[in-house]
């Protein structure tokens, strides 16, 4: 462990998953395919001597937000996208002890036949022992988004950094989808991410990060090895933090 822990840049790191990260190429719901990819790929990187916890959102499943914006009450849509994240953490729970990773997920809202209720100390304890800890239910309040609770877990555990999971390589300047000529930031600040508008995380999320100085990094989940990879300190996707200009690619 010592000699896998002297070869890492990140030895605690919080893995941010969107809910549409458990869908694959679906239209909605739950790939078991793809979660069973996640799976690896967080069992390589736990061999590296790593500490993992993973924030995950629900909006493959139920997005809160949106059914607020057609008229449902915002506090009763966001519990039910809790609900929804609590789904994919047990799928991605499930995945992970199917290959022999030992697991705890932890939520934000009590519902103790699922899960363990959140609690800083014992979470800490499980990365600790080599458990990898699956935070649901957001963070337990309407109002905030799973960026929100990915950047309040990664302070509470003392994460070293936040591993944003997306569809694509990094932070562009533009949605490279809708616009070819949209160029990539290897680096670039929190200060820059908000001011650009860049949707990369909420910007509470963002500020809040900034505050603590949390690095985040942005990279393509579907690309192999790479959470291993940026573990070892390797130029993977990009990286948010610090103040002054952002460096495109």
């Amino acid at each position: 462990m010592a000699n896998r822990q002297s070869k890492v840049k990140y030895r605690r790191i919080l893995l941010k998953l969107s809910g549409e990260a458990m869908m694959g190429d679906r239209s909605y719901g739950i790939d078991p395919k793809t979660v069973g990819f996640i799976a690896g790929e967080i069992k390589k990187t736990l061999k590296e001597g790593v500490e993992i916890a993973v924030v995950i959102g629900g909006g493959n499943i139920f997005r809160g937000m949106e059914a607020a914006a057609q008229g449902m009450e915002r506090s009763s849509a966001d519990y039910m996208g809790m609900l929804a994240t609590a789904l994919n953490a047990l799928a991605l729970q499930n995945a992970l002890e199917n290959i022999g990773v030992p697991t705890r997920v932890q939520s934000a809202i009590e519902m103790q036949e699922l899960a363990e209720p959140y609690i800083r100390r014992r979470a800490v304890r499980h990365l600790e022992k080599g458990r990898v800890v699956i935070f649901a239910a957001g963070t337990g309040n309407p109002y905030f988004t799973t960026d929100t609770a990915a950047a309040l877990r990664a302070m509470e555990i003392n994460a070293h950094v936040i591993m944003k999971a997306t569809k694509v390589d990094g932070v562009y300047t533009a949605d490279p989808v809708k616009d070819p000529s949209a160029r990539k930031y290897d680096r670039i600040t929190y200060i820059d991410v908000i001011n650009k508008g860049l949707r990369v995380m909420d910007s509470t999320a963002i500020t809040l990060c900034m505050d603590n100085h949390m690095p985040i990094v942005v990279f393509n989940l579907r690309g192999k090895d790479n959470i291993k990879s940026l573990v070892r300190g390797k130029k993977v996707g990009t990286l948010i933090e610090g103040n002054g200009k952002g460096t495109e690619k």
